[in-house]
């Protein structure tokens, strides 16, 4: 059964990217979102079983994003997207409550195996 999925990045190409990664893997995208605080409203509406995140974006930060979905769902399943280096972001992230990370450019291999892990499926 496919995981149902909303990916959040400012950037189409990086959110089409994951789409088709998606689902060629058989996994549902119910949503997108091009910030963090359209992140928080499209989590509230969808409640999907994922969360892809990216760190950096306009108007509210991936972490901000993070840590607001996760007061109000303390169960929810947000990865987050990084660029190479961010690592300080990185570890911000996972002190918020993100269940892992994934590392752009991505690698399909990688995001499924994420998936897989965090979801535990």
């Amino acid at each position: 059964m496919g995981v149902r999925v909303l990916i959040v990045d400012d950037a189409l190409f990086m959110r089409n990217m994951l789409k088709d990664i998606f689902v060629k893997a058989g996994h549902e995208v119910v949503g997108e979102a091009a910030n963090g605080e359209e992140a928080i409203s499209r989590y509230a509406e969808l409640k999907p079983d994922l969360v892809t995140m990216d760190i950096v974006m306009p108007i509210k930060s991936g972490i901000e994003a993070l840590s607001e979905i996760r007061s109000a769902d303390p169960e929810a399943c947000v990865v987050m997207c990084s660029a190479l280096g961010q690592d300080a972001l990185v570890v911000e992230a996972v002190q918020a409550g993100a269940k892992d990370f994934i590392v752009k450019p991505f690698k399909e291999e990688r995001v499924l195996d994420v998936v897989r892990r965090v979801l535990g499926n």
